[in-house]
């Protein structure tokens, strides 16, 4: 699934209820621990699509063997970093994908970047489940 959305505040918003409308569609609602750390990361990168690069960013999203995959793609060229939580206002939203998915990172392409994170589906060993001291 794939949706691309324009450069404003509620397409955060929209994002988000994609997210939750695609894993009810592919009947991950009951694994509700899932839905919304999905939901709660696609944010992270979707606000920052818009704050550091102000265009258009495509969500898409693939499930398979035990694993969800997100990217949030934008024309944006800086790639993001792990801040420490700290007292900040801002500036936590990697350090939320650092801590809660499985894997995360940025791939450079053409004009802009895709941020990808997994995380695991059916919480088992083998599974997608996060592997033992993490990844």
């Amino acid at each position: 699934m794939s949706v691309e959305y324009d450069p404003r505040p509620s397409a955060v918003r929209e994002a988000r209820a994609e997210v939750r409308k695609q894993l009810e569609g592919w009947g991950l609602a009951e694994a509700a621990e899932v839905v919304d750390t999905a939901e709660l990361l696609v944010s992270e990168l979707a606000t920052n699509a818009l704050l550091h690069s102000a265009s258009r960013f495509t969500l898409t999203l693939s499930a398979a063997h035990g694993v969800l995959r997100c990217e949030v793609a934008d024309t944006g060229r800086r790639t993001p970093r792990v801040l420490d939580a700290g007292t900040s206002e801002s500036g936590r939203g990697m350090f939320l994908v650092e801590a809660l998915a499985l894997r995360w990172g940025c791939l450079q392409d053409g004009p802009g970047k895709t941020v990808w994170f997994e995380l695991g589906t059916c919480g088992g060993r083998g599974c997608g489940g996060r592997a033992p001291g993490g990844v």
